[in-house]
């Protein structure tokens, strides 16, 4: 007899409203505990986290909460602590429709949309000519007509401005509507009982940050480190099931398979100390869909993130290993001096490690869906190339090279490949992007290597300097040094001289000693050449 189970686990992919999650029994994390301290623990509260992570779904459970839905609570955590069920006003506004208007005039009229099924619950005033002047009559109409504080939920506060970071002139109109609006929270906090704004970075520009001067920001508080995302405990006691049909699948078993998982979208940690986290929307639809996919990036890298990335000259190749004070990532959007801010807060990278002596950070890449998506992403603006064109016929001759321990074989292939392709537009201009020549060939196989799923770091410390790359396979450690201009020997004669293959000799695997010469008048790899060692 066939196994239904499966099939009628309903996920919520898409579903960001809590009351359709209840009433049509979709997968649910109870997360109600943390709803009810959250509400408990300030009056004003911002939550900063990553897209697709749950946000939009929090806010939802915050307003049915504050609407008095009891019914849809039985069962849930918060039950053993909320006694009162007060059914509260609730104004929810949801700005990600407010996206990438062209025009200050433009964000209005969306603002005024956006705010019109108040204006038919709670009427309309005359004098109301600006979206912040609506938002203060609302809340003010709301407050009178039901005799009872109004609670206000802001999902995707700062979606108006993210894609427009790099049109000053733009952004700073915007940036004008949006502060008119949201000073009416300050304006009105008497007429409020709690006001939850959440999004995924900060402009400490906007009246919310530099006009309440009780807003709470838990976005690295550690008692709220797990409300968004799938604990490990989560995933093992709710989701067992899941895993064991996953295994089943894959043909694996259920800790190989958890392993699986854990690799691919677990890793996330927002705050020091703090558990991990898996990314629920790529976790569910995986189990949707029973395939370890790279579900994050359906809609692709947000251009604002690769404009930042290219207006600072971001090293991608440093995002394994970076030691900062939380000033330099939790930082106001207006102060970025770097793209590291906006990587942290979209999500490409997270916290790891926190050394409490010198207060210092460790970020990197959280799991493998990032690290390959980010790279696919990336590929066109860094190097003229597409995924695609990487993935299609190159990646199985380059594959099955490097894992036949082939390094020469794998390195002809990339070099006749590299060789095909048209002159990159652009390539002396990314070539002074980068302190050296060597530096733009690094970017190149960082992310060529990454595309196919090969874990790779640059320029790696150790006793005799720096490394330039070293590569890594299930059974093999390739040590790479590259050239512009110079010779293969010569590049195996530093990588011996300095004993940068000397660290990975204890490991087990084979080590693989490559040199790697590039000419920079053909801009391909003209002569490599490889010794293989235990």
């Amino acid at each position: 007899m066939a196994d239904n189970t499966f099939l009628e686990r309903r996920y919520p992919i898409g579903i960001q409203t809590f009351s359709e999650i209840i009433k049509g029994g979709y997968v649910y994390v109870d997360k109600t505990d943390l709803v009810w301290k959250l509400q408990q623990y300030a009056k004003f509260v911002f939550l900063s986290r990553p897209r697709r992570f749950g946000k939009s779904l929090l806010s939802s459970t915050l307003h049915s909460y504050f609407a008095g839905e009891k019914e849809l609570f039985e069962g849930l955590k918060i039950t053993q602590l909320e006694k009162d069920w007060v059914a509260y006003p609730v104004i929810h506004l949801d700005l990600s429709r407010a996206k990438r208007q062209p025009s200050a005039e433009e964000l209005r009229n969306v603002l005024f949309r956006i705010l019109e099924p108040y204006c038919d619950k709670y009427g309309r005033g005359a004098y109301e000519t600006s979206p912040g002047g609506r938002l203060d009559g609302l809340i003010r109409r709301a407050y009178e007509q039901t005799g009872k504080q109004v609670a206000v939920v802001i999902d995707e506060y700062d979606a108006p401005l993210l894609d427009r970071l790099h049109d000053k002139e733009l952004l700073d109109a915007l940036r004008d509507v949006m502060q008119e609006f949201y000073v009416q929270l300050k304006a009105n906090e008497s007429m409020i009982k709690f006001c939850f704004i959440t999004g995924i970075t900060k402009f400490s520009q906007l009246s919310i940050f530099s006009t309440i001067n009780n807003l709470a920001n838990v976005s690295m508080d550690p008692a709220f480190s797990t409300i968004c995302g799938i604990t490990e405990n989560e995933l093992d006691s709710i989701m067992a099931d899941d895993i064991r049909r996953m295994a089943e699948a894959y043909g694996c078993s259920e800790d190989e398979m958890h392993r699986k998982l854990k690799l691919q979208y677990d890793g996330y940690h927002f705050s020091r100390d703090s558990e991990g986290v898996y990314n629920p929307f790529s976790l569910l639809k995986s189990f949707q869909q029973r395939d370890l996919g790279s579900f994050w990036f359906e809609s692709g890298t947000p251009s604002f993130l690769i404009k930042q990335m290219q207006h600072f000259r971001t090293d991608i190749t440093a995002m394994d290993d970076i030691e900062v004070p939380s000033t330099a990532f939790d930082r106001p959007t207006e102060a970025m001096t770097t793209a590291l801010p906006l990587l942290y807060q979209s999500g490409y990278l997270t916290i790891k490690d926190y050394e409490r002596e010198s207060q210092l950070y460790k970020l990197s890449i959280p799991n493998q869906e990032v690290r390959v998506g980010f790279a696919d992403g990336l590929l066109p603006t860094y190097i003229g190339l597409e995924g695609f064109e990487v993935q299609t016929g190159f990646a199985l001759k380059f594959w099955r090279a490097l894992k036949a321990k082939d390094l020469d074989l794998a390195l002809r292939e990339m070099q006749s490949y590299l060789a095909s392709l048209p002159y990159i537009e652009g390539f002396k201009k990314k070539l002074e992007d980068v302190s050296n020549a060597e530096g733009f060939y690094e970017w190149s196989f960082y992310l060529i290597f990454t595309m196919l799923n090969i874990y790779v770091k640059t320029q790696v410390k150790c006793a005799g300097g720096r490394i330039d790359m070293v590569v890594y396979m299930p059974d093999t450690v390739y040590v790479m040094e590259l050239k512009v201009n110079g010779t293969a020997k010569s590049a195996l004669e530093q990588i011996d001289n300095k004993g940068y293959a000397i660290a990975y000799q204890t490991e087990g695997r084979q080590v693989v000693k490559a040199g790697l010469n590039f000419s920079s008048e053909t801009k391909t790899l003209i002569q490599l050449g490889s010794v293989k060692g235990y």
